[in-house]
């Protein structure tokens, strides 16, 4: 039997690249995609209101794990094949981007309604409002929320060991199978996640503070 060593510990510390890998493609997507709802939610159109209201609601209100089940096993029922690597991608960009579209509708909205009006009395068009004015202070409120969820995402992705894809999650798996020694392996897998984290909740919690501080004056 194979007991945990050094080269257990680089076998999951070298999956982490996996972890960091599809993190970043559901931030990237799913920051996308969370523009579009957000901007959805706060559109002068009733219709795209309701479709980004129910996108939100789908994708909130059902786990992340039921919808990385539908993905995996749903497809080849239509007829389509896919691997973990793709289905992981669809399921987190998806579920990123209700969350990160229900946190910038709420800092558009932060967005005191006289500047909206007056750009609106300039004849501003709703994109140019949303562009030059509306927008750009809001992305200076929706910067430390955003930097906390990608926290969530990154954990997040150690669902994605279900399905087969081999991440930090799944690699501790793999190297627990053999080695029959889930102290020490799932103890570096953590220690892997808190190392990978805990500087984006610092990072998260100064900006907090520094825009509470910015406000206070």
């Amino acid at each position: 039997m194979r007991t945990f060593g050094f080269a257990e510990f680089l076998f999951i510390l070298d999956a982490a690249r996996w972890t960091l890998a599809l993190s970043a493609i559901a931030f990237v997507g799913g920051s996308i995609l969370g523009l579009l709802v957000a901007l959805a939610r706060t559109s002068e159109s009733r219709t795209a209101q309701w479709v980004a209201a129910v996108y939100i609601q789908i994708f909130q209100g059902t786990p992340l794990l039921l919808q990385l089940f539908l993905i995996f096993f749903g497809a080849p029922v239509i007829g389509l094949d896919i691997n973990p690597w793709i289905a992981a991608g669809i399921a987190l960009i998806l579920n990123t981007g209700a969350f990160l579209g229900e946190i910038w509708r709420g800092c558009i909205q932060a967005i005191p309604h006289g500047q909206s009006e007056a750009a609106h009395a300039l004849n501003l068009s709703y994109i140019d409002r949303m562009r030059d004015v509306v927008l750009p202070q809001a992305f200076k409120i929706a910067l430390p929320p955003t930097v906390g969820y990608m926290v969530q995402i990154i954990k997040g992705t150690s669902l994605a060991a279900i399905i087969g894809f081999t991440e930090v999650t799944r690699a501790g798996q793999i190297i627990n199978n053999a080695t029959f020694q889930p102290l020490e392996v799932f103890t570096t897998v953590a220690a892997i996640y808190f190392f990978i984290c805990w500087p984006l909740s610092l990072l998260a919690a100064r900006m907090e503070k520094k825009r509470a501080r910015t406000l206070a004056r």
